[in-house]
This record gives C-alpha cells, sequence and structure tokens, in this order.
C-alpha cells in the first residue's frame, strides 16, 4: 500500500488520479437495454462498476458529474466522440487547472473512413496522447491489419456493403442482426472495405439537394422516385454498374447494397440531417408523395439528432 506522499504526488486540487470513474454514453441504455445500470459495456459483454460509473447524455451532464466526484482524478469518458463538441474544451480546462486525466476509446474514423464528426476531430487536436488500435480484418479470407470499421446489412444471407449515404449514426445493440434494416460491423482492410455510391453522392445526390434548396424540388423528387420504386431507372443505379460492373477491374459486391430496403429514405436523411439542404416541410412532402417508410425515417433522424414529426 502506497503512503501518503504518493497520495501527494498523484493528486491536484482534491483529485486523486489514483481514483477512477467511468463515463458511459446514455446511447448505451438504448444499445444494450438488458444490462445493468452499473454496467460498462464492451464486445461480447460488459463489466459492473457499481459506484465508480455515470451515465451522460452530453458534455453539460458530464460536467455535473465531474463536480458530483471531485475526488476522482483519472477520468475514462466512453464513445466520447457522440458527445457535443463542448466536450473538448470541458475536459481541456479540467486537465489544465484539476490535474485531471482522461481516457477516451472512441470511434477516430466512421463508417466512411472519415473523421467521426467534429467533436472527434477537436479531441485529436486536444489529445497529448493518440494511441491508435487495430484488428485482424474480418473477411473470411484475410488476416491483413485493418484500421476500418465496416457497415454492412445482412440480406437473406448476403452481405450487402452499406451505401456513402447511409446515416451517419445508428443506436442499436453490438450484436449480428438478420433484420435488413439494421447495420452489422466489423473491421475490414483497405482491400475488403466495400463503400458503393461515394460519387454518387457528391456527383449526383448533393447537387440535386442543394438544387431542392433552391427551390427546385423535381429533379430530386424523380430520382428518389426512381431508387423508391425502380431502381435500375435511378441515376444511382446507373453511377453504381458504370464503376463496379462495367470497368476494367469488376467489384459486384459493391451492386449487392442496393438490396436493402429504404434506399430513399437514406438519402432523405442524409440530405436533411448531415447537409441540411433540405427543409421540414420538403422533407415530410417528398416522404408523403413516395409513400416512404416513415417509421424509419423518424427514428433515423432522431438517431441523428434531428428529430421530426412526420
Amino acid at each position: 500500500k502506497k503512503g501518503a506522499k504518493l497520495a501527494m504526488r498523484t493528486s491536484t486540487a482534491g483529485a486523486d488520479r489514483r481514483q477512477l470513474h467511468f463515463v458511459r454514453s446514455r446511447i448505451d441504455r438504448d444499445r444494450f437495454p438488458d444490462y445493468p445500470e452499473d454496467a460498462l459495456a464492451y464486445r461480447g459483454g460488459y463489466e459492473r462498476c457499481g459506484d465508480d460509473i455515470s451515465t451522460a447524455r452530453d458534455s453539460f451532464e458530464l460536467e455535473s458529474i465531474l463536480a458530483c466526484h471531485p475526488e476522482a482524478g483519472t477520468w475514462i469518458v466512453d464513445e466520447a466522440a457522440f458527445y457535443d463538441e463542448r466536450i473538448a474544451y470541458l475536459i481541456r480546462n479540467e486537465s489544465d487547472t484539476r490535474g485531471l486525466v482522461f481516457v477516451l476509446p472512441t470511434l477516430v474514423l466512421n463508417f466512411r473512413r472519415e473523421i467521426f464528426n467534429h467533436t472527434a476531430r477537436l479531441l485529436l487536436e486536444n489529445a497529448t496522447d493518440v494511441f491508435p488500435l487495430s484488428a485482424y480484418c474480418e473477411h473470411d479470407d484475410c488476416i491483413a491489419d485493418s484500421l476500418f470499421t465496416y457497415r454492412y446489412y445482412s440480406v437473406e444471407g448476403e452481405e450487402c456493403p452499406a451505401l456513402y449515404f447511409d446515416p451517419l449514426i445508428i443506436i442499436g445493440g453490438d450484436r449480428a442482426k438478420d433484420d435488413p434494416r439494421e447495420p452489422n460491423y466489423c473491421t475490414r482492410c483497405d482491400e475488403h472495405h466495400y463503400l458503393p455510391a461515394k460519387e454518387y453522392t457528391f456527383f449526383t445526390l448533393k447537387p440535386l439537394g442543394e438544387a431542392a434548396s433552391r427551390g427546385e424540388i423535381k429533379p430530386l423528387l424523380a430520382e428518389l422516385s426512381a431508387v423508391a420504386g425502380d431502381m435500375e431507372r435511378s441515376r444511382l443505379y446507373a453511377s453504381l454498374r458504370r464503376l463496379h460492373l462495367d470497368g476494367e477491374e469488376p467489384k459486384p459486391q459493391n451492386l449487392a447494397a442496393l438490396k436493402v430496403p429504404c434506399i430513399a429514405e437514406k438519402a432523405l436523411c442524409y440530405l436533411y440531417a448531415e447537409q441540411n439542404l433540405l427543409s421540414a416541410e420538403q422533407l415530410r412532402r417528398i416522404a408523403a408523395d413516395l409513400g416512404l417508410d416513415r417509421d424509419y425515417l423518424s427514428k433515423r433522424l432522431a438517431d441523428n439528432r434531428r428529430p421530426l414529426e412526420l
């Protein structure tokens, strides 16, 4: 047992860095509803932490938790990238003024292989140390090093990669799912990380959304009508066919993405929740005119913090 002198060296303003406190994201309550209140979830199970764990929705709740546990000097904040951007400066200020240590296990890259969001970018900018973790590629025929999160759907047992404009955040458990509306995740290397429709997103979908934001909604409505009702007439299908079937190095796996349901709903979510190109009234009109799945759309908008009554 260490003595009082060491405690003085590990303490600042009453906070002892030998005392740990875990902060669980409130999102986990939806992802793992069967887990105990004091559970710290991980892939394959959980650890119970007793009084040394709290749950926070945003940086303001985290700030209150910090104030309620002034004795804890080391804080492990799970899924920090899911918080608002303010968390990066809250953590920096608490570290500078009180000597607190923060450990932030979180995704840095999303399934698009891009910085997860503005929060992740700010956390990286303010971090003193960054430890990237890799794993083996989970493709059946590969054991290469993998740094990428791969999102896919299971449609009648077939692996169908997520399109680039798939909703950025989808709240759900970390277990395998057969529901074609709910995604699965694994780690993949560069070769086996399929991500169709990135070109389509920026060459076609986003410009259609920009035109709609100027009041020219008919071209977007026509494209989403084809996506929802006659995929082979859509510009999405033409783009994927040209790139992944008719090219010199065909990758037909990418075309399987078109077997996933609710693609038009995903496109609307992308344009409204991420790009802020559609008004609420435009989204409602398109969803009604095309007879889209309002329950699915409402859920995904809520996941991405843009809830809307449809």
